[in-house]
């Protein structure tokens, strides 16, 4: 599988995606500057947490007008799935790639902790290794992770099947407690429309290898390249 990580100024969890993605695919994936105009034949791309330009203006709205995003945005369009982690989220949210928007988290504290999540839909590149329903432990580690949409976006979301994840407790209970930032509806992650841009919050690469306590994210990655061998 052919893979590249944008890095953007104030990226930090590139190393971790990048090791995620070699554990399932025995291949480094390219590191790409932001400040590039093009990528190579790509099968994945990622764009992982930190706080790009220092998070200043909102987080991820700098980031969303650099270079790079361009071809992010035509791959994109010409179906190549993009997956956006924590700051990539943002990212992806800034440059109308997902819907909806990432405030501050409700309670205006960092939060960094493990949190549970209920996979809502199997049917896509990012979660078909997933059952509907299956509770997954990942960390997680933002300030601005509070997911919010008008409800008529939220309603569409959740009719056309573009809820990826939410936030829950160990036996999958969408409760207020297990909410780690007061997002709405407990999201997590979303979809675009087509299912092959994923943004969302907490981090699966940092749930790949027993050492790092779970690996319930490595489903994802190997997922991915289940796809991509089809």
């Amino acid at each position: 599988m052919r893979s590249a990580v944008i890095v953007f100024p104030g990226s930090n969890r590139e190393g971790d995606v990048a090791d995620a993605i070699e554990r399932s695919t025995g291949r480094r994936p390219a590191l790409v500057w932001h400040a590039e105009a093009s990528l190579p034949s790509l099968d994945l791309i990622v764009l992982p947490g930190g706080f790009a330009y220092g998070d200043y203006l909102r987080t991820g709205a700098i980031a969303a007008q650099s270079p790079i995003m361009r071809e992010v945005r035509a791959r994109a369009e010409k179906g190549v799935p993009v997956l956006g982690i924590c700051n990539g989220f943002q990212i992806l949210a800034e440059a109308k790639l997902v819907p909806g928007v990432l405030l501050s988290n409700a309670s205006l504290k960092f939060v960094c902790k493990d949190v549970y999540l209920r996979v809502e839909t199997s049917q896509s590149l990012f979660t078909q290794r997933y059952a509907t329903g299956e509770v997954m432990r990942v960390p997680c580690a933002h300030h601005d992770g509070n997911y919010f949409a008008d409800p008529q976006t939220l309603d569409r979301l959740e009719g056309e099947g573009q809820v990826a994840f939410r936030y829950c407790t160990a036996d999958g209970r969408t409760t207020a407690t297990a909410n780690p930032n007061g997002s709405a509806r407990n999201i997590a992650g979303v979809f675009n429309a087509t299912k092959n841009v994923l943004g969302m919050m907490p981090h699966p690469e940092n749930a790949t290898d027993a050492l790092l306590g779970s690996t319930d994210g490595k489903k994802m990655f190997d997922g991915l390249v289940d796809a991509v061998a089809r």
